[in-house]
């Protein structure tokens, strides 16, 4: 845990609950690992990040001596994120997020980062990898930085509503994959977890960064745009396991490092030996087509046989990004526009749910006809 209970603690005037993983959530306490951002809060202020209310060391809880639950409450909403909170960059209101870095547990992720913010890898069209807006070095911190970086959505949520949306997504997403390859740098980590996009479009008055469906200002739910209407751009996020080689040293050899997707079938052994990390990029890529897409919902055949080979059991028979890219828009172009406007329909979809959607897609549907909408909402 970064911190402990003690006077520090009392003149924040605060209570600490354990940090997750721990006892069970104690309305109005906040974690052990809030603790280390409330410290902070005005050398992050003096840099020009503000912190939510919550985080402020005279807070008391707006539901203290109501009836309230805190569960509904704009200040009782937690930080799910260990090693990252939300904050508002002071100078023009943008919501970002702001990540610690620390080299010992990731000591290529700061490069990694800095690598694709530059130039002329930044403003490559290609470039798929989200960006840092700033680094900062707080005072009285040796090594630790913190990443200032987008404030980006989950890349399913709200879920696909038609095939030309997930066509789309998974574009950008082998493109992303083929950009950092060809500069030689494995993922090594992209997993679901890893994968989101730029809500601006889509979310024209943004939402609160904990409760994703209520709006900022907590005044209800939070009112969004389609892909199809206004189509967002992914990005590939976290390079706490991501690294560059030399391609003059060979194909790489690097000790298993197990992140969200544990499945790999190079790393199943109980003492896997030294693998190439960009064979087992195309399998986490694959297999999150397999369990997010081909599992969960209907009519996803046609890239099926590509996710077959992308998922391999020897890691040598898997396709390169190149030919990944190269198969898939294949793919692409052989779908019509019937299949790709048509609604994407989940397997365990209740026909009740399945009718009141198909009201909605339909009328919607008519709109993009009358608007020209295109099938593929390629950003």
């Amino acid at each position: 845990m970064p911190d402990v209970e003690g006077e520090d603690d009392e003149n924040l005037n605060m209570n600490v609950d354990e940090d997750f993983g721990g006892p069970r959530r104690v309305p109005g306490v906040r974690f052990r690992s809030e603790l280390w951002w409330m410290k902070r809060r005005d050398a992050l202020l003096q840099c020009g990040y503000a912190l939510r209310s919550r985080y402020q060391p005279d807070w008391v809880p707006s539901w203290q001596g109501t009836k309230k639950n805190y569960e509904d409450q704009e200040d009782g909403q937690d930080n799910p994120h260990r090693a990252g909170l939300d904050a508002t960059r002071t100078s023009d209101g943008r919501h970002v997020m702001l990540k610690k870095v620390i080299p010992q547990e990731g000591p290529y992720e700061l490069q990694i980062n800095q690598l694709f913010a530059s130039e002329p890898l930044a403003s490559d069209p290609r470039n798929h990898c989200a960006q840092i807006l700033e680094v900062i070095k707080l005072p009285g911190e040796d090594e630790e930085k913190l990443l200032v970086m987008p404030l980006l959505r989950q890349y399913d949520d709200p879920p696909f509503e038609t095939y030309g949306e997930v066509v789309a997504f998974l574009s950008q997403l082998f493109e992303g994959v083929q950009f950092m390859n060809e500069n030689n740098v494995a993922h090594r980590d992209c997993t679901q977890f890893n994968v989101m996009y730029d809500p601006s479009p889509m979310y024209a008055d943004s939402y609160h960064p904990v409760e994703t469906r209520r709006r900022r200002d907590w005044k209800g739910d939070a009112k969004y745009y389609t892909r199809t209407q206004r189509p967002p751009r992914y990005y590939l996020i976290d390079f706490g396991l991501s690294r560059r080689y030399n391609p003059a040293d060979g194909p790489p050899l690097e000790m298993v490092l197990r992140g969200g997707d544990k499945s790999a079938p190079e790393h199943r052994s109980p003492a896997p030996p030294p693998c190439n990390p960009f064979p087992t990029d195309i399998y986490y890529l694959g297999n999150l087509i397999r369990e997010n897409f081909l599992q969960k919902c209907y009519g996803f055949e046609f890239v099926e046989p590509l996710v077959k080979d992308m998922v391999l059991d020897d890691p040598e028979k898997r396709p390169k990004i190149d030919e990944v890219v190269s198969r898939f828009e294949e793919i692409r172009a052989s779908l019509s526009k019937s299949k790709l406007r048509s609604r994407v329909v989940r397997r365990k979809e209740v026909w009740v749910v399945g009718m009141w959607r198909s009201v909605g897609y339909w009328y919607r549907r008519a709109g993009y006809f009358l608007q020209r909408k295109a099938a593929i909402p390629d950003p």
